[in-house]
Parts: structure tokens; sequence; C-alpha cells
């Protein structure tokens, strides 16, 4: 099974420098390119499914390679980003400072703060490895890509695939893995 991971394309949040995570925006109009052009990219690799998280910048970013691909697409939810940053998600980054300064401050302990109305990361970590292996342990297609975000696409690594994960990953920027009997490898 080959499987490619995705993370969607630039959102109209990236640009405004919103704290984003669990929270709806659309793709920008450079997200939509992107996603055409990542359509392209993958037009020959022979994918059979996509499946997406439910948010709406990976859905568009789905429907937009699906224009291209014309396959089955599948949400799944349990893919979706982290609700990362609770009660200062979807504000500017200088509005939060300056209204919830404590709550930025407790996102420099890493994955495991407690910012308020934040989603624990145990409780991240079990749906999104939940998700990836419901995806891998379908038998049914051989390639299939996968619409996420860099928080999901991380702890996939981190949490289901026990590998170092990325550094960077950028918007619409793909990552190959193969799965060959339960081992999986990345490609590229």
């Amino acid at each position: 099974m080959r499987i490619y991971l995705i993370r969607h394309g630039e959102t109209t949040g990236d640009i405004e420098g919103r704290y984003g995570g669990d929270y709806e925006d659309h793709l920008s109009d450079k997200g939509k390119q992107q996603a055409m052009q990542l359509a392209i990219n993958l037009k020959n690799k022979g994918i059979q499914i996509i499946y997406y998280s439910s948010r709406i910048r990976a859905k568009e970013t789905a429907q937009i390679v699906n224009d291209v691909l014309n396959v089955k697409l599948e949400i799944v939810d349990d893919l979706r980003e982290r609700n990362n940053y609770g009660i200062l998600t979807g504000m500017t980054k200088l509005e939060a400072k300056q209204k919830y300064p404590e709550e930025v401050e407790k996102l420099s302990k890493g994955l495991r703060h407690n910012v308020k109305d934040s989603e624990g990361y145990e409780s991240f970590r079990k749906r999104v490895v939940r998700g990836f292996e419901k995806i891998i342990k379908n038998e049914e297609y051989d390639v299939c890509a996968v619409i996420s975000h860099s928080g999901p696409i991380r702890c996939i690594f981190r949490e289901a695939l026990k590998l170092e994960e990325p550094e960077h990953i950028g918007d619409c920027e793909v990552i190959g893995l193969e799965k060959k009997n339960s081992e999986i490898f990345v490609f590229n």
C-alpha cells in the first residue's frame, strides 16, 4: 500500500496570522493554486481514494485535487487538526497576546500545555492514531492520498510510525509512505 500524506493549501488564517487549529477557514487564492498544482503532481500516482479531514481547508484541497483525479472521497474526522489553541483559536496572534497573555505563554510548554478550552494531547493522539490505523488497515485500496494538517501528520510520525517527525510541513506538501506487510517506510 502507498499512502501520500498531504497538508492542505494555504488558508486565509495563514495570511492573517491567526491561531488556527480546529476551526474553519478557507483556502486562500494561493492555496487554491497550490491544490491545483498538487492535483497535477498526483495525477499519475495511481491514487484510488482521497481521505480528508473534516475541516473546510482540507475538504477544499481534496475537492480541487479530485477535480483532476476523479476518485472516491472519504472524510476521516479523526484526522482533523487539534484544538491546540482553545480560547485563542481564530484570534490574530497580536490580539491573543494582548487579550490573553497568560494563555499565550502556556503554548511555550509544548505539546502538553493546558491552554484554556484546548484539546488535551492524549485525546488528540488517540484519535489521530485511530484514524490513521483505520486507513492503513483498509485493504480495499493499494494507493491513497490523505489530506490533513501539519499537527496530525506530525502526530502520525511521532506516535503511529515511531519515526522522527518532519521539521517543517509546507502547504500542499506530500510525504510518501509505503506499507509492506506490517512495516511502513517513508519514500520520496
